[in-house]
């Protein structure tokens, strides 16, 4: 599989949302894959956009690593508790990223049930299957994406995102964003994008 360098993410934030789905991201730990399919992700468009964690070019120290070159890992804490990871786009000083909100577990499957479920695979029910990483929490938790992994460079060796094995010939759903009432009229930005009826997909479009 082809790694993604950085031109890819150097672009508009709504094009690389839409070109990441059916992307895989790879995380090596310990000599082992951990792969996924991405199939649901958020844009989120810097000073102008309200539900940006860099609106109105806020800098701070969890937001330091968005106003840097495109194709690094932006993680932070939801609740305290879970960590979301996102990737910086668009040109050095424009604090843009891309949220990744659902993976379709590819390899490494064993390893995710044991870190969600603290079972083997084969126990999980169905519905713990689809539970596995279809969210921005549950991803990271299911590919071990930690704090620890802020600021790490995608164009890297240990976190990373490649081409699909296959041709991309899903149809793509645009959608509102989740959980972000607060952003006004930002919140009604369709600038959601996921596979449409893939299973792994946090939320679908009512």
């Amino acid at each position: 599989m082809k790694k993604l360098d950085r031109s890819f993410y150097e672009r508009d934030t709504l094009i690389v949302a839409r070109e990441l789905l059916g992307k895989y991201i790879v995380h090596k730990i310990d000599g082992k894959e951990i792969i996924g399919r991405i199939v649901e992700a958020e844009a989120y468009k810097g000073a102008m956009d309200k539900a940006a964690h860099s609106y109105q070019n806020r800098r701070t120290n969890r937001t330091e690593v968005m106003f840097g070159p495109p194709g690094y890992a932006y993680v932070f804490l939801i609740y305290g508790m879970y960590p979301c990871m996102n990737i910086v786009t668009e040109e050095e000083g424009n604090p843009c990223a891309v949220l990744l909100r659902s993976i379709e577990p590819i390899k490494g499957l064993e390893d995710m049930a044991k870190r969600r479920f603290n079972k083997t695979y084969d126990e999980l029910s169905k519905a713990q299957k689809i539970n596995i990483s279809n969210g921005p929490g549950k991803l990271c938790m299911a590919m071990d994406i930690t704090l620890k992994d802020y600021g790490m460079d995608l164009c890297g060796i240990e976190l990373f995102i490649c081409e699909g094995e296959e041709k991309n010939t899903f149809e793509i759903v645009e959608a509102k964003r989740v959980n972000i009432d607060y952003a006004e009229e930002a919140a009604d930005y369709l600038w959601r994008f996921y596979i449409k009826d893939n299973p792994y997909v946090s939320v679908k479009k009512r």
